[in-house]
C-alpha cells in the first residue's frame, strides 16, 4: 500500500451529526469523496430532506435520519438503526452546534443549558453511543467541532466558550480512555467560516464601508480574509483516516493564524 492509500475512507462508514448543510456538509461530502458512505442527523425531517437533496446535487448517496443528538434514547436508537442499516460507524463527527449571543447577566440558566446541552452534552451523548461497537471492531476516529472559543473568551458567547472549552477536555479525555482500543479523538477548531449564516457580517454598509465585525475579524487574521468551509476538507479527512493514527487527543485550530496572532498596532 502506497503512503497517500493512508488517506483513503474507503469502505469506512462515517456520521456526521446536523450536517444538512455549512460545516457538517462540507465535511461528510469531502469523506464521501474519499470513499467513506455518509451518514447525518438533523433534528427535523424538513433539514433531513434538504440534506439528501444537496448531497444527491454532487452525486453523493447519503443516508438521513430524524434524530436529536440531545436525547440519549434516540441517538441510541440512530446508531441501532444506521448499524443495521448501514454498518457499523467506523468515523464520527459531533458537528451538531448552536450558539447564542447574549451577554451574561442578561442569559437565563435555561438558555445556557441549551447551550450546553447542544455543544457538549450532546457529543458525550453520541461518542457514548458508537464507542462500544468501535471497541468491537477494533479501531476509529471521533472528531469533536471546536472552536478558537475553546481556547478565547468574548463578549456575549459565555456559554458557548464554556461549551467548547469542555469539548476540548471531553477531547481529550476520551483519548485518555479509549486509545487503548485504537480509538482516535481528536478536534477540529474553525477559525471565522463565510457561510449563508455570517453573510451579514460580510456585506457593505450603506456607505460603502465594510462591515464593522468584517473589518475586526480580517484585521485579526494573518491570512487577512474569512475562511471557506471547504478549508476544513483536508484537515478533517487527515484525521479521519489510518494517516493520523498516531495523533490522539488534539485539536487542530483551522484558524488562518487568529490564535498565533495578538492583531496589529493601532
Amino acid at each position: 500500500m502506497g503512503f497517500i492509500d493512508n488517506y483513503s475512507l474507503e469502505g469506512k462508514v462515517a456520521l456526521v451529526t446536523g450536517a444538512s448543510y455549512g460545516i457538517g456538509f462540507a465535511i461528510a461530502s469531502a469523506f464521501a469523496e474519499a470513499g467513506a458512505t455518509i451518514v447525518f442527523n438533523d433534528i427535523k425531517q424538513e433539514l433531513v430532506d434538504k440534506g439528501l437533496a444537496s448531497y444527491n446535487e454532487l452525486g453523493i448517496k447519503a443516508h438521513g435520519y430524524v434524530c436529536d443528538v440531545t436525547n440519549e434514547e434516540q441517538v441510541q436508537e440512530l446508531v441501532k438503526k444506521v448499524e443495521a442499516e448501514v454498518g457499523v460507524i467506523d468515523i464520527l463527527v459531533n458537528n451538531a452546534g448552536i450558539i447564542k449571543r447574549i451577554p451574561m447577566t442578561e442569559m437565563s440558566a435555561a438558555e445556557f443549558r441549551q447551550v450546553i446541552d447542544v455543544d457538549l452534552n450532546a457529543p458525550f451523548i453520541v461518542s457514548k453511543a458508537v464507542i462500544p461497537s468501535m471497541i468491537k471492531k477494533g479501531h476509529g476516529k471521533i472528531i469533536n467541532i471546536c472552536s478558537m472559543m475553546s481556547e478565547l473568551g468574548r463578549e456575549t458567547v459565555s456559554a458557548y466558550a464554556a461549551a467548547k472549552g469542555g469539548l476540548k477536555m471531553l477531547t481529550r479525555n476520551i483519548c485518555a480512555e479509549y486509545g487503548q482500543y485504537n480509538i482516535q479523538c481528536n478536534g477540529i477548531g474553525p477559525g471565522y467560516i463565510a457561510t449563508p449564516q455570517t453573510a451579514p457580517l460580510r456585506e457593505k454598509q450603506a456607505d460603502g464601508s465594510r462591515h464593522p465585525f468584517d473589518e475586526f475579524i480580517c484585521s485579526r487574521t494573518p491570512a487577512g480574509r474569512w475562511l471557506n468551509a471547504e478549508e476544513l476538507q483536508g484537515p478533517a479527512v487527515f484525521l479521519a483516516s489510518d494517516a493520523s493514527n498516531a495523533v490522539n487527543g488534539h485539536v487542530l485550530y483551522v484558524d488562518g493564524g487568529i490564535l498565533a496572532y495578538i492583531g496589529k498596532q493601532p
